[in-house]
């Protein structure tokens, strides 16, 4: 290993320091983005099951004793829930952009190493390919350490230039597809969130109940009022004797 190392040249110095940077935000991210570290568990079904104001209380207590990007937006969305509900969105999704890109820290190494991993190697084969002529040049065709010593150069860096690279390459679209599914599944759960609780606070009151006319009175008529009389019989003209009787 360490003969094939010093028999890349120059370039692989750079070549091998890429990869202890690679390995390292690889690892470092693995860490970072495990589900309990982005969208615990209990904090993702405090949230789904959390349906009127009377939870708010134990929902905020257990975002506070267990930190983690899905804790922080509950956390900002119910700091603002007094406030009206576009305005309260608009302070989620702020905070979203900010966490997400949190969430990717690290992601932007692993796609600079993916694509200068290839040049390098590129680079130190074509370093290689022009010792190799000029070695050829001055020594002669008949010296085979001169021609195996630029050819090894060359293999050597284009070899451990793609090492590096594809790996990286795989690093980085997974964690990238695994940030973009979490994002998804914390948006679903902060939209329903919002949908509840300004639900229940939107919701209008119930109306008022009628009141009942108390039992044993017929016609609803109200106790200590005066009764109503009926109105007087109207009075019959009395007969006109015929005249001539």
């Amino acid at each position: 290993m360490i003969q094939f190392l010093q028999a890349g040249g120059p370039f692989m110095i750079l070549l091998v320091l890429a990869s202890i940077v690679s390995l390292t935000f690889i690892i470092e991210r693995g860490l970072a983005l495990r589900r309990q570290r982005v969208i615990p568990d209990p904090v993702a079904d405090a949230v789904e099951r959390c349906a009127g104001r009377e939870g708010l209380s134990a929902l905020h207590t257990l975002c506070r004793q267990q930190p983690s990007t899905l804790s922080r937006l509950v956390l900002t969305a119910l700091e603002h829930l007094d406030w009206p509900k576009a305005e309260t969105v608009d302070c989620v999704q702020t905070r979203a952009r900010q966490e997400v890109v949190r969430l990717e820290r690290g992601l932007v190494v692993l796609e600079i190493i993916t694509g200068i991993a290839p040049l390098l190697g590129l680079v130190g084969t074509l370093h290689g390919m022009i010792t190799l002529f000029g070695d050829i040049g001055s020594a002669g065709l008949g010296d085979s350490n001169v021609v195996a010593r630029g050819i090894s150069i060359t293999l050597n860096t284009t070899l451990m230039g793609l090492l590096i690279a594809i790996p990286s390459l795989i690093a980085w679209s997974y964690f990238s597809r695994r940030i973009e599914s979490f994002a998804v599944e914390m948006e679903t759960l902060l939209d329903e969130f919002l949908r509840r609780q300004y639900r229940v606070a939107e919701a209008p009151p119930p109306p008022p109940a009628r009141s009942r006319p108390p039992a044993g009175r017929p016609g609803g008529r109200r106790s200590g009022s005066a009764p109503v009389e009926p109105p007087p019989a109207p009075v019959q003209p009395a007969p006109t004797p015929l005249s001539g009787s």
